[in-house]
């Protein structure tokens, strides 16, 4: 099995002994003993995933690394962030997400609005299953828990992942002072209500609901 670690907050190192992860093309960075590299399409496997991506727009290219040794994994110098999976579901934006490992299943699913107001599409990459992923944010993230009668809201600028039993919907900020210059900017929230944890950044990519 892949053993992940963090070297320092930005690099991502996978120590391998004849196993495979699958990463973000282009975000190997050194690596030591014997490894080979295949492109791949991300997004979802099979012929679902392959149409889902047409249709939907959420998908990123990824690669397949195998070996021995020990590969590095780095991008643009954001925060590499673990998360260890034991059977449930991790929902997360494609352009958050760095490396799996190969036994983890990627997939879509569909978002509606809150995608939309994210600028990412109407679907949102899933990725299930028992081992590590890596994903990527705009400083140190911060995990967020959600229980029953505490709902969580979120800005999508800021929104990365989340697991759990979580429901979520898009809520509008748009009132009167909205109209009269003296709204505070954050227009939409995705509001998550059940149990779970929410993955956020202390950045705010931008988005269409933050243009509003």
């Amino acid at each position: 099995m892949a053993q992940f670690r963090l070297q320092g907050t930005k690099v991502l190192a996978v120590d391998m002994t004849g196993d495979a992860v699958k990463a973000r093309n282009g975000s190997m960075v050194a690596y030591d003993g014997q490894m080979s590299f295949k492109k791949m399409s991300g997004g979802g496997e099979g012929l679902r995933g392959m149409v889902t991506r047409r249709l939907t727009g959420e998908s990123m290219t990824v690669m397949e690394v195998k070996g021995h040794g020990t590969c590095y994994f780095a991008e643009r110098a954001t925060e590499i962030n673990l998360v260890r999976l034991n059977g449930e579901k991790l929902y997360v934006e494609a352009s958050n997400l760095l490396c799996t490992e190969a036994t983890l299943r990627t997939g879509t699913t569909f978002t509606g609005l809150r995608g939309a107001t994210q600028g990412n599409g109407l679907f949102t990459t899933t990725v299930e299953g028992v081992g590590q992923a890596a994903l990527m944010s705009d400083g140190p993230a911060i995990v967020l828990r959600v229980s029953a009668g505490t709902p969580l809201l979120v800005d999508p600028g800021a929104y990365v992942a989340h697991t759990g039993n979580l429901r979520q919907d898009l809520q509008t900020g748009v009132t009167w002072r909205t109209f009269v210059g003296e709204s505070s900017g954050e227009t939409f929230q995705i509001r998550f209500e059940g149990d779970g944890l929410v993955y956020v950044q202390p950045s705010e990519r931008q988005t269409i609901g933050g243009d509003l």
